[in-house]
């Protein structure tokens, strides 16, 4: 049988658990969950549930219900939410999973008003991003009268810079439904707004991308560490003179004498084209999706 190229990914745990840690730590005393999402970003959400919950995370948001069901048994002590809500396909599986939805439309109030009344739930509204999430005045209606809502959420658009006004509206118009809305808790700060000040914190945030490597803001350099270092198989060695070009478009002029590496790596692996220029240049780069063996260090 012919022999696999080497081509997996290196999944480094302590620094999935050092950027948790971090993150956690710029909360200011608020509660840190844990997007999980997609295969928590392709690496595996079973294998970071795992490793967050024994670092002392208890809050996992997943996008679906099918998510949610994947994941099986969660740790103790431990909830899972669901940030796209409960669609009418959702129905039977979030009758019988102890799973929360993220209520997002009046139409998602209405089906969790008729088939879990006492249990509880999430709530988003959006406060600008047009995304998911209730509109402030659907929230501050009689809509939600009667829901047992755990965290009252929305989520930050501009949080990347610091400067941008939007965070500022975005901020006070959360404030106001707090003050008109009943929850246990609320949260809205994402990866980049756990780092806008204590005043975006408020009882929860929700890192995801920055949990995996992701800076989003100046503040994480130095600190967030990359979870993910791509290993693939050295196919050819190639001596480059100086003046000569390498790949398409002709993007890098070697400035000398080189020697580099051909990789069993390519665009099925998320080796991506647009990459072409920045590996060349010596920048890292990290393929967005590779298959091969996960590896867990």
């Amino acid at each position: 049988m012919p022999v696999s190229p080497a081509l997996r990914l290196v999944l480094d745990s302590n620094a999935l658990v050092a950027n948790w840690r971090w993150l956690a730590a710029q909360g200011a005393g608020a509660a840190c969950g844990a997007a999980v999402k997609a295969e928590a970003y392709g690496l595996g959400a079973a294998a970071v549930v795992e490793r967050l919950a024994r670092a002392g995370c208890r809050d996992f948001f997943v996008a679906t219900w099918d998510e949610a069901e994947r994941l099986g048994a969660l740790p103790q002590g431990t909830a899972l939410s669901v940030l796209h809500g409960v669609r009418e396909a959702d129905l039977g599986i979030a009758k019988v999973l102890d799973v929360r939805p993220v209520l997002n439309s009046p139409e998602q109030v209405a089906r969790w008003k008729e088939i879990a009344p006492d249990r509880p739930c999430d709530v988003m509204v959006d406060t600008g991003m047009n995304r998911l999430g209730l509109s402030p005045e659907q929230a501050v209606s009689d809509l939600l009268a009667g829901l047992r809502i755990e965290t009252l959420m929305s989520h930050l658009a501009c949080a990347d810079d610091q400067a941008h006004p939007m965070n500022e509206a975005q901020l006070a118009a959360f404030i106001a439904l707090k003050g008109r809305i009943a929850a246990r808790r609320y949260s809205l700060a994402n990866s980049a707004g756990i780092c806008a000040g204590a005043g975006y914190v408020f009882d929860l945030t929700r890192p995801g991308i920055s949990l995996y490597g992701g800076i989003q803001r100046a503040e994480g350099e130095g600190h967030i560490r990359s979870v993910v270092q791509p290993e693939a198989e050295v196919l050819q060695l190639r001596d480059v003179p100086v003046g000569d070009t390498i790949g398409y478009g002709a993007t890098f002029t070697a400035p000398h004498a080189m020697r580099v590496a051909i990789l069993n790596l390519g665009y099925a692996d998320g080796y991506l084209r647009c990459f072409t220029a920045m590996a060349a240049h010596g920048r890292p780069t990290r393929p967005a999706r590779c298959w091969g063996v996960y590896r867990w260090t």
